[in-house]
């Protein structure tokens, strides 16, 4: 008689394998994307800023459209400059 499990189970560990490397693979390039977000705006952030794709209200833009934010956002404030 000949024994199959063994063979078995060296595929399903096979399996287990290719498996937890894809989701690494997927996880690498999710925390890779979502730090390039973060250092697109720290510049704003730093002062005392948020950037957003609108115009900002009277007296709160801080820089030039792209100055602090990337692309076509403005780094307003959240508090009146005045």
């Amino acid at each position: 008689m000949i024994n199959k499990k063994g063979q078995g189970m060296s595929i399903n560990v096979i399996i287990i394998a290719a498996i937890a490397m894809l989701v690494l693979v997927i996880l690498a390039i999710l925390v890779g994307r979502s730090g390039t977000h973060v250092s697109e705006n720290t510049e704003c952030i730093k002062k005392a800023g948020i950037c957003r794709e609108k115009e900002c209200e009277e007296n709160k833009q801080i820089g030039l459209m792209g100055e602090y934010c990337q692309g076509n956002m403005w780094c307003c404030s959240p508090v009146s400059l005045e």
